[in-house]
């Protein structure tokens, strides 16, 4: 459950940061094409996979601790996508196999 909301968080995050006007950005794939050319739903998206990623958080943890651990990847998703876009280091395979690493690391230590 925190691996999706992990995943969550990121997808989160990655929409919101398409529809900045300052940020460089990079159209290969098609769907970054439709969030640049459609901003307003795209924020609207973005808001609500952010409010289903804190729900997660705080359906898997108490409020007072999820809340803190919301946060705390939501600051370091967004330095990773911040610092890493530009660069275009995350590619869609990347994501998937580091996802799938750690999804499989949480359901064996559960």
């Amino acid at each position: 459950m925190i691996t999706i909301a992990s995943l969550i968080v990121f997808l989160a995050f990655y929409t919101l940061y398409y529809t900045s006007k300052r940020a460089t950005l990079s159209y290969d794939l098609g769907f970054e094409k439709w969030m640049k050319s459609n901003p307003k739903l795209t924020k609207y998206v973005g808001l609500g996979l952010l409010l289903l990623a804190y729900s997660l958080w705080l359906v898997t943890q108490s409020l007072c601790c999820g809340t803190l651990m919301f946060f705390i990847q939501l600051m370091t998703v967004g330095s990773l996508i911040i610092i890493l876009a530009p660069l275009k280091k995350i590619s869609p395979f990347a994501i998937i196999a580091l996802f799938a690493i750690v999804a499989i690391i949480e359901f064996y230590y559960n």
